[in-house]
């Protein structure tokens, strides 16, 4: 008696998991039509706009670049969001009698239900539409759209199952942090490559396009193209690069799967015991920080930046981008020495909702606080911590733009409007971390907890517009020195003005708030907690 068939069960499994992940809650389900709503309209924009370069001149570059970026999405997504698809985690089914082809041939299909490949197939018509040229083409492309579709599933699916143990581990997770990175610098690029494409037009693509038209999956798409112009072994090249990555990347599969039913977890095995403690207050970080409670509050703050994800997103994400605006924008001619604030901004937003980054953790802090004096020393570690990132990050991204833009003799004053911002942000920060605390959730990739956005919003815009109103004296005085008014010769007090200006609204915003967090423990404790 042959064994049922999987696929439908696989099927049937994946559409029940959605379903019932989106009973949960009514803000899910609105979440989720609202995106792939939008998903199908993107998707329907784009094969209407592919449709629309047909004829055009190198059409083709820009559609093989499209295809071979998707397809690199395609590989990286199940890194950056393992939880997107809960059938990503096939060790969920090893308890279970399944063969590994079978499952293979069950996951496969499961896979090709859903928005994503539905937006794929949309984009891979609308390519083999523009560039395909005569009815051998066209034939040719209704081969290559589902060849094309299969090396991009086929890749999410061994990437994820190659990776699966790192993904479900807690140090895994961390790869997560790695996504904001990825956004920020990939919207940069997307913006430079777009200004120069709009400049230069589209033969700027034929290089690469050129190289990247023999790699799977846009091989696929390159092979239509060859056939509309003559070039019929080169088509057939391409196709079998197509159907070759296509087999290679389901053999991975299956050999992954296979693995994963047979080998332990590890773990399940014990470790070293006694060998693997580490004596961690002897590290060099503890060595080298004050004794007492703020030595001890500058490590721990530290230990979250490197351990805790969501910290860790955070600080990722601002160095990235505190780096990329003011150095692209140089690259492309357009920037200033005044744009590396925005290093200094970004990273003076950590110091808001200090108290939310501890979560539940925070009682332990709050039951060494008992006097206005805890209070202060406990805020003066956070904020010293913060500066020892911050301090030495703005002043590179200062340096580094001043020598993209050419412009050394105003170094000295965008260091102290740097220091100023840096100083002000500081001040409002600890203020509303003790007026405006929120919950971060350690579970998924929502940074406030329900409930708690319109406390996130008033902490950080509010903060960050008290924080511009207090700058506006260094402001003025730049303004001022700037102008025929004033001296230009002089601009190189900026620097020790909006030094002592920055460390003088630090001090003065921790005096403020140190007596208002002291009185607020446990309103703060519940706040935090939440989530």
């Amino acid at each position: 008696m042959s064994a049922p068939a999987i696929t439908p069960v696989v099927v049937r499994l994946k559409l029940s998991l959605l379903r019932n992940g989106l009973r949960q809650s009514g803000g899910r389900r609105a979440a989720y039509v609202v995106s792939a709503v939008v998903a199908l309209l993107f998707a329907a924009l784009q094969l209407v706009g592919l449709i629309a370069l047909r004829g055009f001149d190198h059409a083709e570059s820009l559609v093989v670049l499209l295809v071979a970026v998707l397809g690199l999405g395609w590989a990286v997504m199940p890194l950056f969001f393992p939880g997107g698809d809960e059938t990503l985690d096939p060790t969920r089914l090893v308890m279970l009698p399944l063969r590994p082809r079978p499952l293979v041939r069950a996951l496969l299909v499961a896979s090709l239900v859903g928005v994503g490949p539905l937006f794929m197939l949309c984009l891979l018509a609308g390519s083999v539409i523009a560039v395909a040229h005569g009815g051998a083409a066209f034939a040719v492309g209704v081969l290559a759209v589902p060849l094309a579709l299969l090396v991009c599933v086929a890749l999410a699916r061994a990437v994820a199952a190659a990776n699966v143990r790192l993904l479900t581990s807690r140090k895994g997770r961390d790869l997560a942090v790695l996504s904001g990175l990825l956004v920020a610098v990939g919207a940069q690029l997307v913006n430079f490559g777009a200004q120069r494409l709009g400049s230069s037009g589209l033969e700027q693509l034929a290089p690469a396009a050129d190289v990247l038209r023999w790699f799977p999956p846009a091989s696929a798409i390159g092979a239509v193209h060859s056939v509309g112009e003559g070039a019929y072994g080169a088509a057939a090249a391409q196709l079998l690069l197509t159907a070759a990555a296509s087999a290679g990347l389901l053999a991975l599969w299956s050999r992954s799967l296979t693995r994963l039913m047979t080998a332990p977890d590890g773990s399940t095995l014990q470790t070293g015991g006694a060998a693997a403690v580490r004596d961690r207050a002897s590290t060099g970080l503890a060595r080298l920080l004050p004794p007492g409670r703020t030595g001890t509050a500058v490590e721990r703050s530290l230990r979250y930046v490197w351990r805790d994800p969501k910290t860790k997103a955070a600080w990722v994400t601002s160095l990235a981008i505190g780096l990329i605006v003011p150095v692209f924008n140089a690259w492309q001619g357009t920037g200033s020495v005044y744009f590396a604030c925005f290093a200094a901004g970004m990273l003076g937003i950590q110091m808001y909702n200090q108290f939310g980054q501890d979560t539940s953790a925070f009682w332990m802090v709050a039951m060494t606080i008992s006097s206005t004096r805890d209070a202060y020393v406990e805020l003066r570690a956070r904020a010293l911590a913060l500066l020892l990132i911050t301090l030495p990050y703005a002043t590179l991204v200062t340096v580094l733009t001043t020598a993209m833009v050419g412009d050394w003799p105003r170094l000295p004053e965008a260091l102290g409007l740097s220091f100023a911002l840096l100083g002000a942000m500081l001040a409002t920060g600890a203020w509303a971390s003790a007026c405006f605390p929120y919950s971060i959730p350690q579970e998924g990739y929502k940074n406030v907890a329900p409930g708690q956005t319109g406390l996130a919003w008033i902490s950080l815009l509010g903060g960050m517009v008290a924080a511009a109103v207090l700058c506006a004296p260094v402001i003025a005085l730049t303004i001022w020195l700037n102008t025929g008014a004033g001296d230009g010769d002089r601009l190189w007090l900026l620097l020790p003005v909006g030094t002592l200006y920055g460390a003088a609204l630090t001090l003065l915003g921790l005096r403020l708030a140190a007596p208002r967090t002291a009185r607020r423990l446990p309103e703060i404790l519940t706040a935090v907690s939440k989530g």
